[in-house]
């Protein structure tokens, strides 16, 4: 029997540094996403990080929570029961980290008779740090827990037509009624290194201006090509001009190159050069979590305000949006008739 499992970041149980302090160890400590010696992991997390971040963390959840809890975790149970309506098949949903963890989800779908599972990280790219832990901790579990199952995985859909078309038009209408100078595309932000690491040909990923533009393998596992991509992808269907877009990254730690540029400086770049109203996408989340509600829409307007912006909007996340549920069924339902994936 055929089941799905989608899978998302996660969350801590409540915005108390008490319940975010676990989250952030089993967060921090996973070796894709600070990937340096483990000893020297355990210093940085467990020395220094949760010694001053979980309340620091913890009043940002604070600030965004919602009476029925993490707005990640809402938002992805709405979408999950959604696209439940549109398929015979169960489906159950997990998360990377925290309590609601992949593990259960899997117990959940064998319990249900599901031998064959089609795993869905609800990332539209390909990073060290989001698809490739959720598709490694999965097998884990699987070889562990659930020897007898088998798993599919849906390719990262970053370029799909069918997604390009409902983020597009999400877009669209986020941006109805407000007259925009300039559209920023804030993509979460990794190490440098990252891309270099997830290069299986280990010379084509130079980070240069260039490479990405380079038809390549290396495209398949590249997170920058594939988020300048879906820019680029958004931009000619929805006929936006090359001058009124920009592409940027988001969320970095200190002491090593991230991808460049950076979202907060774009902020102000873009207030000095006169731009007044700025809208900003957040296309490398399905679903609107911290990094979005708090980051971008809160702290973002400050920082683009501050430095002479006037007005400032954030593109809601496609979230459980009757047209992105239609299309994750789809692709679902297409992998229990023909075992077709998107591409």
């Amino acid at each position: 029997m055929k089941g799905v499992l989608l899978v998302n970041l996660g969350s801590p149980d409540s915005p108390t540094a008490k319940d975010v302090k676990p989250y952030l160890d089993e967060f921090l400590m996973d070796e894709r996403v600070i990937d340096v010696n483990p000893v020297l992991r355990n210093l940085l997390v467990r020395g220094i990080i949760l010694q001053t971040r979980p309340k620091k963390s913890a009043k940002a959840y604070a600030k965004i929570w919602w009476d029925e809890g993490s707005p990640l975790i809402v938002l992805s149970e709405r979408f999950a029961k959604k696209v439940q309506q549109h398929t015979d098949m169960p489906v159950a949903l997990g998360m990377r980290y925290g309590s609601m963890s992949i593990k259960k989800a899997l117990q959940e779908l064998k319990d249900k008779g599901v031998d064959e599972v089609l795993l869905v990280p609800l990332y539209p790219h390909y990073a060290m740090s989001s698809y490739e832990t959720v598709v490694v901790k999965t097998m884990e579990d699987k070889k562990e827990f659930f020897p007898e199952m088998k798993i599919t995985t849906l390719p990262a859909f970053y370029k799909s037509p069918e997604y390009i078309k409902v983020l597009s038009e999400s877009i669209a209408d986020g941006l109805k009624d407000f007259d925009y100078d300039h559209i920023l595309f804030s993509y979460h932000g990794i190490p440098e290194r990252h891309i270099r690491k997830s290069d299986p040909t280990k010379f084509h990923c130079k980070i240069d201006g260039s490479c990405c533009s380079v038809n390549s393998v290396a495209h398949n596992t590249c997170y920058r090509h594939q988020v300048y991509e879906t820019t680029e992808l958004v931009k000619n269907y929805l006929g936006l001009s090359e001058e009124k877009i920009s592409t940027s990254f988001q969320s970095r730690l200190a002491g090593d190159p991230w991808l460049k540029p950076y979202t907060d400086y774009e902020f102000e770049r873009l207030a000095k050069e006169g731009k007044k109203n700025l809208a900003v996408v957040t296309a490398a989340f399905v679903s609107d979590c911290l990094e979005t509600l708090e980051e971008i829409a809160m702290e973002g307007k400050e920082q683009f305000e501050e430095a002479g912006g006037e007005h400032y909007k954030h593109i809601p996340c496609l979230n459980d949006g009757d047209a992105w549920v239609a299309v994750m069924a789809k692709w679902v339902n297409e992998w229990q008739a023909k075992e077709v994936l998107p591409v």
